[in-house]
């Protein structure tokens, strides 16, 4: 009889994180973050928290993360600590480790509760080649008038349809960068589903109102985060943990 694995305590401390993808690096997929995620603990020494069974890994809890080929400055993960670690501790040293473009910009102790939960919205930014603010514009109000667009996506189970009109929020349209003129700048608040709505989708979704091809030549993610129902802003996931923490 196989002898059972040694049971790990549980953690002690969870600490939440929000990173950035830039540059170059937004072109790494998740695996490939992951990956350097945990040699970037292991260098650092931080006191990570494993779990059981006959091969333990560190407990990494992923959130929301933006597709491949997309930046970023509100990615998401909690890790589970073995010792209780100082947040700003744990930032210098984790920054420190990984490589430049994947940037950890906020670490606070978690109160509790699911922080995949919190990310109930996106905001993106995405710059439209060949187009003018106008152009653009006229694009997005004939998508805003349509109740619904079904776009298709290759997935991992094959080709799934699902409506990507439903998921826009908001949208504006701003001038893009000059030297790249024309160029438009279509700033969107996206909400969560399954699948979730991603910049390329809503560039179909605007492709099939106009009968016209989109094509951006950035896609950014500038928040992601809980939905105010009031003004329809990206809030804030980590204010409940801060608050709690007296910050």
């Amino acid at each position: 009889m196989r002898e059972q694995p040694q049971q790990q305590p549980p953690p002690v401390q969870r600490l939440r994180i929000r990173y950035a993808k830039r540059g170059r690096l937004r072109f790494t997929s998740h695996r490939d973050f992951s990956r350097a995620f945990e040699r970037a603990v292991f260098r650092a020494r931080i006191p990570m928290a494993y779990s059981s069974g006959f091969n333990p890994h560190p407990r990494i809890s992923y959130a929301g993360a933006a597709p491949t080929g997309s930046a970023s400055e509100a990615e998401y993960l909690e890790i589970a600590l073995s010792e209780p670690m100082d947040p700003s501790r744990a930032h210098a040293m984790l920054d420190e480790a990984l490589p430049d473009g994947l940037d950890v910009l906020e670490v606070v102790v978690s109160a509790g509760g699911s922080l995949a939960e919190r990310l109930e919205v996106s905001r993106w930014q995405i710059t439209v080649e060949d187009l003018t603010v106008e152009d653009l514009r006229s694009r997005v109000e004939a998508l805003l008038e349509l109740e619904e667009v079904v776009v298709e996506r290759m997935t991992k189970k094959g080709v799934r349809s699902f409506d990507a009109r439903g998921a826009v929020l908001g949208a504006e349209v701003a001038e893009g960068p000059a030297d790249r003129a024309p160029c438009a700048i279509l700033d969107v608040v996206l909400r969560h589903g399954s699948p979730s709505v991603r910049p390329d989708d809503v560039l179909a979704a605007l492709a099939q109102a106009s009968g016209l091809r989109v094509t951006a030549v950035m896609q950014r993610r500038l928040a992601q985060g809980p939905r105010d129902s009031e003004d329809g802003t990206v809030g804030d996931p980590l204010a409940p943990d801060r608050d709690a923490a007296g910050q």
